[in-house]
C-alpha cells in the first residue's frame, strides 16, 4: 500500500469511529426552495432506462450546479430521471432514495448526506437489482455501492497546503514563523478526511519546525483527529463564529497570517470574521484558500479577500457520471481509474478521480471565463 493510501486509510478509519448520526459552497436558498422534498422526475422523449439521482441539498450552489447538469446531460440522452434534493435530511434523502427503487429506477446516484447512513436502503436497491453510483461522497459501511465518482480529494488539500508553503516561502527552512489557523470540514462528510488529510500532509512539518505555529492551539497531532476542528454542515455562519472567537480570544496583540480553508462555503465565513475585525485587503489580510470556485467567492479573491480556490469543475464530473451510466446500461466494462484508495469499511469501490485544479485571481478569467463556468459579467470583468 503507498504511503498516501496509508494516511488517508488511517483518516478514514478514525473518520469511521467519530461518526454517530445521519459539503462544499457558500449557501444561499433559490426563490423554490419550498419545492425542495418533492424533487423533480422528467421523462425525455423516447423513453429509456430510469436514473434516480439524489442531492444533499439545494442550499448550497454546487449541489444545485452538479442535479441539474447530470439531469441535463441524461435527459438528453433519452433516460427517464428522478432528481431530489433532501433538504440535508438524513431521513428524507433516504425516503426518497426508497421512492426512486419503488419506482423501478435501474441506476441510483447517490451524493449522500451521511455517509455511514444508508446501508438499509442500499440493501433494497441490492435486492431490487438496483446499480449504485457514489456521486463525490463515497458511501460508508455498504458492500452495495458499485462505483465512485469523484475529484481525487487528497489532491485537494495536497494543493491548498502547497500554496501555503509556496506563499509563505517555508521551503528554505527559514521562513517564519508565521500564525496558522485551520479549519476542516463537516464531521459527517466523507471527503472532509481527505480534503484535511492531503493539507496535512503537507503542513505538518512546517509546524513540528515552528515555521508554522497555531495560537489558538487548534493544529490536530494527527490526522485522524481532524474532526476536532471540523466544521458541521460546512456552515459558513460557524465558521464565522469559530473565526471570531479565536480572533477575540488569540489576537489581541497579534495577527493571522494563513486560514487553511478546506472549502469556500467556511472561507466565506472566516472572510467575514476578519472583515469585521480590521483586516483589510492589501495591507494585512492573511492568506486564505478555498475550494469549489463559488461565485461570492472568486469574486471575493478579485477583491483581494480570498487567495484561492481549488476548482472542481462539476461539469466534468457529472459527465463522467453520464458515461459510466452509458456502459452500465449498454453492459459495457466500467471505466475507473483507481482500485485502492476508498475503502468504505467493507469493500473497496472502484473509483474514477477526476483533477482538481487551483484557482487564483491572476487566473480566474483563463480558467473559469473562458471555460464558460462563469461569464464576465458575472464576476463584474
Amino acid at each position: 500500500m503507498s504511503t498516501r493510501t496509508t494516511r488517508v486509510a488511517a483518516a478514514l478509519a478514525g473518520f469511521a469511529l467519530v461518526l454517530t448520526s445521519a459539503a462544499c459552497s457558500s449557501e444561499r436558498t433559490p426563490e423554490n426552495e419550498g419545492d425542495t422534498a418533492a424533487g423533480s422526475t422528467e421523462q425525455a422523449e423516447g423513453g429509456g432506462e430510469l436514473i434516480g439521482i439524489a442531492m444533499p441539498t439545494r442550499s448550497l450552489e454546487r449541489w444545485n450546479n452538479d442535479g441539474t447538469h447530470l439531469e441535463s446531460l441524461l435527459k438528453e440522452r433519452g433516460y427517464e430521471t428522478s432528481l431530489q434534493y433532501a433538504d440535508n435530511e438524513v431521513d428524507q434523502q433516504i425516503t426518497q432514495l426508497q421512492n426512486m427503487i419503488n419506482q423501478g429506477a435501474d441506476i441510483l446516484v447517490v451524493a449522500s448526506i451521511d455517509g455511514t447512513a444508508l446501508g438499509p436502503v442500499l440493501e433494497q436497491a441490492e435486492a431490487a437489482g438496483t446499480t449504485v453510483i457514489a456521486y463525490d461522497r463515497l458511501i460508508n459501511g455498504s458492500e452495495n455501492v458499485d462505483y465512485y465518482a469523484t475529484f481525487d480529494n487528497y489532491e485537494v488539500g495536497q494543493l491548498q497546503g502547497e500554496y501555503i508553503v509556496e506563499q509563505l516561502g517555508l521551503e528554505d527552512g527559514e521562513a517564519g514563523p508565521f500564525n496558522l489557523e485551520p479549519f476542516a470540514g463537516s464531521p459527517d462528510d466523507n471527503n472532509a478526511a481527505f480534503f484535511f488529510s492531503g493539507a496535512w500532509d503537507v503542513l505538518s512539518p512546517y509546524i513540528e519546525s515552528g515555521q508554522l505555529v497555531v495560537p489558538s492551539g487548534k493544529a490536530p497531532a494527527t490526522n485522524d483527529e481532524w474532526t476536532s476542528i471540523g466544521i458541521q454542515g460546512w456552515s459558513s455562519q460557524t465558521a464565522q463564529s469559530e473565526m471570531e472567537n479565536r480572533l477575540n480570544s488569540f489576537y489581541a496583540n497579534d495577527e493571522v497570517d494563513v486560514v487553511l480553508s478546506p472549502n469556500d462555503s467556511l472561507a466565506l465565513g472566516i472572510e467575514q470574521a476578519l472583515d469585521a475585525a480590521g483586516y483589510t485587503p492589501g495591507e494585512n489580510w492573511p492568506i486564505v484558500t478555498g475550494q469549489d470556485a463559488d461565485l461570492a467567492n472568486v469574486k471575493n479573491m478579485l477583491e483581494g479577500m480570498q487567495s484561492m480556490t481549488v476548482w472542481k469543475d462539476t461539469r466534468s464530473l457529472g459527465d463522467q457520471v453520464a458515461t459510466m451510466i452509458d456502459q452500465i446500461t449498454s453492459g459495457e466494462e466500467v471505466e475507473v481509474n483507481d482500485t485502492e484508495t476508498y475503502d468504505n469499511g467493507v469493500k473497496v469501490v472502484p473509483a474514477y478521480l477526476l483533477a482538481p485544479q487551483v484557482v487564483t485571481s491572476d487566473t480566474v478569467e483563463s480558467a473559469l471565463v473562458e471555460s464558460q463556468f462563469y461569464t464576465a459579467e458575472e464576476l463584474g470583468l
